[in-house]
């Protein structure tokens, strides 16, 4: 058998590897952007199988396509969306901007397999890529429709289901840590007590929050530019087709989908995408913020706070023996950098809608999605791995919320700010508990200062 086969485009003849689906087009497209190696991820794929299954379904409704062809189309593309033919997706991300290499690359795998599925051999087009496949379509409202597509099923498959598992985590230990009293610290320096338990609730409020901002953004996600084909007139697209897409795409996926308000803004922006980034942005910066107060409240054991123990689960150091480091919460940092550097990327990509198209979408999509799998994937395994493992020291914990200097806040309103300040700096000079330099300086006898400077009673102002 031959290594290759010659296929023919609209600009000639190419050399196609011989048992390969994909046809001329995205050999020339191979040819053209050696740039990275990267290539589209198993659920943007998926949702071009998806995509190109609802069109081909809409075409056989409005006997457009035959619907013998339309139904080897609809099986070839759900093999596509199943994943049978990701080693035939070899386009690099960084192609041309709308994405035309990678929406012909899923036409003609489809075409290929749907022809075979008819009896035909590879490359013979009996089902064309274009005039079956990509029928009433175009490569500028498929792709920002596949890209709202596959962002939607990581947000509600992953992303929400992660972090709303993290922010349960976070919850629970609240409720454990609920009566551990410990010193705030604000600027780094000693603060006035809390309870370890509402330090988790905020971490926790941070999460739910993130959670809602992500929900917040379906609302435009579930808007499709299908439909506007070319530059958002429909041309070469029956009036009923994108609507007839839109639906089947709500049978697919179980995603309640709708048209474009307006398909030009469809093609010539991708603000949803923007907005979705920016809500992962908003979590991963919260994580970041998370993740390093894990970090500080388990340093030590000697030499740090260590007022917390996270779950060991490996060696820390290569030359250092018995030393464990806190790799989740580093890992965590990690992934919460790489997302807001993903979505600058994708900020930058999005101003690039110039006039009637969006000529950055590959890179969109890729960042996009990246941001989605990674954060998904970050906020399970700290929650399993990590947060539901963590001990608290509490002896530690109650050591430092009575050894706090800023426990003078407590005795402020009956000595004065001024006093206050004097014995706070007394206390450290000596390197006294407030209460011992309160009752060395005959201001307040010891009852009274035993009601007064109760830690736990300090802590139950707040709600959480």
């Amino acid at each position: 058998m031959a290594d290759d086969r010659i296929e023919r485009d609209a600009m000639g003849e190419m050399h196609v590897p011989a048992d390969a689906y994909y046809g001329a087009s995205t050999a020339r497209a191979v040819a053209n952007f050696p740039i990275s190696g990267r290539r589209f991820s198993r659920r943007f794929i998926q949702a071009l199988g998806r995509v190109k299954l609802a069109a081909a379904r809409a075409n056989v409704q409005l006997e457009l396509l035959d619907a013998r062809l339309g139904a080897a189309i609809e099986r070839a593309a759900q093999e596509v969306a199943d994943g049978t033919f990701d080693a035939e997706f070899v386009v690099d991300v960084f192609q041309t901007g709308s994405g035309t290499s990678t929406n012909m690359n899923a036409n003609e795998v489809i075409a290929a397999r749907a022809g075979e599925l008819l009896g035909g051999q590879r490359g013979d087009q009996r089902v064309h890529p274009n005039d079956h496949v990509n029928m009433g379509q175009s490569t500028n409202d498929v792709f920002p429709t596949a890209i709202h597509v596959a962002a939607m099923d990581a947000v509600e498959q992953h992303v929400l289901p992660a972090l709303r598992r993290l922010a349960t985590a976070l919850q629970t230990k609240a409720g454990e840590f609920v009566g551990v009293v410990k010193a705030a610290r604000t600027h780094l320096q000693d603060a006035v007590p809390i309870t370890l338990g509402q330090e988790f609730s905020g971490y926790a409020s941070v999460i739910r929050h993130g959670v809602t901002r992500v929900e917040a953004t379906r609302a435009h996600l579930a808007e499709l530019a299908i439909g506007g084909t070319a530059a958002g007139t429909g041309l070469n697209a029956h009036p009923e087709l994108a609507a007839r897409i839109v639906a089947e795409l709500r049978v697919v996926t179980g995603h309640l989908f709708r048209r474009a308000e307006n398909p030009f803004e469809a093609l010539q922006n991708r603000d949803a995408a923007v907005e979705l980034s920016g809500a992962l942005r908003a979590v991963a910066v919260g994580l970041m913020k998370i993740a390093n107060d894990l970090r500080l409240l388990a340093s030590g054991p000697r030499t740090g706070l260590d007022e917390i123990d996270l779950p060991a689960i490996q060696p820390g150091s290569s030359i250092m023996p018995g030393k464990v480091n806190p790799v989740i919460p580093e890992a965590v940092n990690m992934v919460a950098a790489h997302i807001i550097g993903n979505d600058a990327a994708i900020a930058v990509a999005a101003m690039n809608g110039n006039l009637d198209l969006n000529v950055m979408m590959p890179l969109i999509a890729h960042h996009l999605l990246e941001s989605l799998e990674i954060l998904g994937n970050a906020a399970t395994v700290l929650a399993d791995k990590c947060v539901v493992g963590i001990t608290a020291n509490v002896d530690r914990c109650r050591t430092y919320a009575e050894r706090t200097a800023a426990l003078v806040t407590a005795v402020a309103p009956i000595l004065g700010y001024d006093v206050a300040a004097q014995i706070y700096k007394q206390a450290l000079a000596d390197d006294k508990p407030i209460r011992e330099a309160i009752l060395a300086a005959g201001l307040l006898p010891a009852a009274r200062l035993d009601e007064i400077l109760d830690v736990k009673k300090l802590t139950e102002g707040g709600r959480a």
